[in-house]
């Protein structure tokens, strides 16, 4: 069997259901071996800390300046693991737990656990010992990603946050076995077909929820549930050239559903409070089992959660933070550099926790370099310059703007192409409903 028994149509529907998996395993990867800018390299079941705020050379898909990441690959083929969080005393803390599918599937930090000092046991799916009196986190697939992120609003607090994550452990409960790690993709697949020997070789490695099965039963012409030596190996050179095609339409296909997928549209914004809502079968602690949050329709959900991954993998459920993002001006035109425009914010979002609104490029979506190193702009952000009746004027634009309030209140943008990100971390409920709503950015004149 080759891929060619697969007709083009069948290779986008495999690259779509696939892409979470492949992508987020990539990432993975890179955690465990060479690191991700300011996080540097960790074996499993350990914690890689950024000791700086991310920046430009953290090229990861759309990371946030917000806040100080720590991050570790946790891999439970060693047994139960034993997490260690520490007293915040009310800083806002988020542990995020991440299957290998890309869902979110336990919280434990500010909202979800509270901020006091905690002791949690990882579990593998089919762990059957007892706990005593600790709390279970139980995972779905054997490995998975904990995303940390750390509130720090200046560079002032980073020695207290350093000593938080150094306070947040994971201890395997046998210390001396080995974890498995990722299967090994054939290093003999031609790279047209390197997608679909990662899908192969991670999807039996990690079998999706039972729901997803039969869709992934239903891509077997693909190739993927060939066990054993990879089907792609051996390909003719033909098939091969042929599946060069295949994958640039099926990557095209994304690029369309990311830039132009369901979520609601106001003021030029795309409301993607629930693109990572596809989770429908695992909630363990701080993960809401809650209708509100469930991406219900089938072929919808595996859509979005690929556009998910690809625009901003990692992210969380609305209730932890919301996030609203635009391409757009308010005449409906692209974002450029080569144009300035304001954002008057009256009220600010309202949130528990904090909110930002950070830069990003196109079609990258990395942070942009700028004379000043502001990457992100929000209510934590010092010097900004309010108006008498209180509200936020920002500026947007590649050059430095000239009046001071302006300056104060500026937001750099790369010379080309821009798509700022608007995060609400805890936000309130008019958020989630509508009844905030964030106005467009304005283009200025002149």
């Amino acid at each position: 069997m080759t891929a060619l028994d697969a007709d083009r149509s069948t290779i986008t529907q495999a690259y779509l259901y696939g892409f979470p998996l492949v992508f987020n395993l990539d990432q993975v990867t890179r955690y465990t071996t060479t690191g991700v800018g300011a996080n540097p390299a960790a074996r499993f079941n350990t914690f890689s800390h950024a000791r700086t705020l991310a920046g430009p050379a953290d090229t990861f898909v759309t990371i946030n300046n917000d806040t100080l990441y720590s991050m570790a690959q946790v891999d439970l083929s060693v047994g139960p693991v034993e997490l260690q969080v520490p007293d915040t005393a009310g800083r806002y803390y988020v542990l995020q737990f991440v299957d290998a599918w890309t869902n979110n599937f336990a919280y434990v930090g500010h909202r979800a656990t509270g901020t006091g000092a905690g002791t949690f046991l990882l579990v593998p799916p089919s762990w059957t010992g007892n706990a005593g009196d600790t709390v279970v986190i139980r995972f779905p697939t054997t490995i998975a990603s904990i995303v940390g992120r750390w509130a720090v609003s200046g560079d002032h607090e980073l020695p207290e946050v350093h000593a938080l994550q150094d306070a947040t452990t994971l201890t395997p409960r046998d210390p001396d076995a080995v974890p498995a790690g990722l299967a090994v993709p054939d290093p003999d697949v031609p790279g047209s077909a390197l997608f679909l020997e990662k899908l192969r070789v991670w999807s039996q490695q990690f079998p999706p929820a039972q729901r997803d099965r039969p869709l992934q039963d239903s891509l077997a012409s693909t190739g993927i549930a060939v066990r054993g030596a990879s089907p792609y190996s051996s390909m003719p050179l033909s098939d091969a050239a042929r599946l060069v095609g295949d994958m640039d339409a099926a990557k095209e296909t994304l690029h369309t559903i990311l830039t132009h997928g369901s979520s609601p549209e106001e003021n030029g914004w795309k409301l993607t409070f629930h693109a990572f809502d596809y989770n429908l079968d695992y909630f363990e602690v701080g993960a809401l089992d809650d209708d509100r949050f469930k991406m219900t329709d089938p072929e919808l959900r595996i859509a979005e959660r690929a556009a998910a991954a690809l625009g901003g993998l990692w992210g969380n459920h609305p209730y932890e933070a919301a996030y609203i993002m635009t391409y757009v001006d308010d005449r409906g035109d692209q974002l450029t550099g080569a144009r300035t425009y304001t954002l008057r914010l009256d009220p600010e979002p309202p949130v528990s926790a904090f909110w930002s609104l950070t830069m990003y490029s196109v079609p990258e979506f990395y942070l942009v370099e700028n004379p000043i190193a502001r990457y992100s702009i929000g209510d934590r952000t010092a010097g900004l310059v309010r108006d008498a009746e209180g509200a936020l004027t920002i500026t947007i634009s590649h050059a430095r703007p000239e009046d001071a309030t302006a300056a104060a209140n500026w937001l750099p943008a790369p010379a080309g192409d821009f798509r700022p990100v608007m995060r609400m971390y805890e936000p309130d409920p008019a958020v989630l409903d509508r009844r905030y709503t964030v106005p467009a950015i304005n283009r200025v004149e002149g």
